[in-house]
């Protein structure tokens, strides 16, 4: 995958969040155990999305996390920026710093529109979108059955 492992479970925990978006908030544990993520690391990625906005988060007993706003007004962009940064949608493919069109790198114009590609189809897709295919059961997001 091109994005970091913490920005691929920090899709994953929000979509989740996103199937169950009728609870109040929803226990990291229980994230944690049907994501097959682990629990601290889980902690720290929600925090980071917490941080940025995107999720509330509650202790004690009943706490865990919600989203901040609407399923149907969070993009994986969001997700994606608020975890990786833009770096994916600005960076040369090849590692290289001055990467530009005067001065491009051997994949520069292929590289230029698969970013402007992928920057649209995560910016078009909301929680909401893939919550609802998820919750169809046509799609999943463990490899587990994720059961509510």
């Amino acid at each position: 995958m091109i994005l970091s492992k913490t920005c691929d479970y920090g899709l994953r925990a929000a979509l989740y969040i996103a199937t169950h978006e009728r609870e109040h908030f929803v226990s990291i544990r229980r994230i944690s155990e049907k994501l097959q993520i682990s629990f601290h690391f889980l902690t720290k990625i929600l925090q980071i999305l917490t941080e940025k906005g995107i999720m509330i988060s509650f202790r004690g007993p009943n706490g865990g996390v919600k989203l901040a706003r609407k399923a149907e007004e969070i993009t994986l962009l969001d997700i994606i920026l608020a975890i990786d940064g833009p770096g994916l949608f600005t960076d040369c493919a090849l590692g290289l710093e001055k990467c530009w069109e005067g001065h491009p790198c051997p994949l520069h114009q292929e590289w230029k529109q698969i970013r402007t590609d992928l920057k649209n189809i995560f910016q078009s897709k909301t929680l909401a979108d893939l919550a609802f295919r998820i919750k169809s059961d046509t799609f999943r997001i463990s490899d587990l059955a994720v059961t509510t």
